[in-house]
């Protein structure tokens, strides 16, 4: 296995974790810790995809992290919006 396996397992391990953890009830869709597994697993398996020149996981993984970075953006918004209140 090389270097780029490696980063497609890894991305790949940290969104089917997050799924896990939702599915079993350890965290929600619309906490932290299930964004940020979204958004570090696949920014990771999206690098992987363009390290393999794979167009279409290139494609679903970037999209998934853009997704996630949005959900980021709009939890951080709403903390910081709950604090002033």
């Amino acid at each position: 296995m090389n270097t780029t396996d490696w980063l497609g397992f890894a991305g790949v391990f940290l969104i089917l974790l997050a799924y896990i953890l939702n599915e079993f009830g350890k965290t929600t869709t619309k906490s932290l810790l299930f964004i940020l597994l979204n958004l570090i697993g696949a920014s990771i398996a999206c690098l992987a995809s363009v390290l393999l020149n794979y167009l279409p996981f290139i494609i679903l993984e970037g999209v998934w992290a853009l997704v996630s970075f949005i959900s980021l953006l709009k939890y951080l918004q709403f903390s910081t919006n709950k604090i002033k209140a």
